[in-house]
């Protein structure tokens, strides 16, 4: 088995860290991972792009990501910018912080691949007190997906994060889950 994923969203976001994060959760479960971002001069808002791999066997392929099984797009706004479903397997799966309806985006991006929306900014609003996505989608991508146990990315939170932020990073890692394996019965 090997899964490949793409990320999306705009520099500063925590693009990276979502890929990063997910690769920890994906080692403490007893997968090979391997993440890793690209970008050149980009700055703060610019579109970037990270990439994981999640497998049961050692990985050796190390290029960009371009048939992915899965997309996540942590900004909205770069759907403008951005062919997000660029190889995007037509069995894959895109989970996006978009505010409407998963019908509205599949529709507004002409795929037939499998797309679930999730208002990740309101979210991280509430319980971050800033747009910052990041742990919102990797809650998120677990939820749709069921490669992770919550326990295992609250573990991860615990370790990867410092201060106040901790806990309110776990809580935002939490809403998403649940909310994802709700609308992914």
């Amino acid at each position: 088995m090997l899964i490949e994923v793409r990320f999306h969203g705009r520099g500063g976001q925590g693009v990276v860290t979502a890929a990063d994060f997910l690769a920890i959760a994906g080692f403490k479960e007893g997968y090979y991972t391997l993440s890793f971002p690209t970008f050149g001069a980009e700055k703060r808002g610019s579109p970037v792009a990270s990439f994981l791999r999640i497998s049961d066997e050692p990985i050796v392929v190390r290029d960009e990501i371009y048939n992915p099984d899965y997309v996540v797009v942590l900004d909205p706004s770069i759907f403008e910018a951005v062919n997000v479903t660029s190889g995007l397997k037509e069995s894959g799966m895109l989970i996006a912080n978009y505010p409407k309806s998963s019908e509205d985006l599949k529709a507004f991006l002409k795929t037939n691949s499998k797309v679930l929306t999730i208002n990740a900014t309101k979210i991280a609003m509430k319980i971050l007190g800033r747009p910052t996505t990041n742990t919102t989608m990797v809650g998120a991508f677990a939820g749709a997906t069921g490669l992770f146990k919550l326990e295992t990315l609250k573990e991860t939170a615990e370790e990867f994060f410092e201060g106040p932020l901790k806990e309110r990073n776990v809580l935002a890692i939490e809403e998403a889950y649940r909310y994802m394996k709700e609308v992914c019965r």
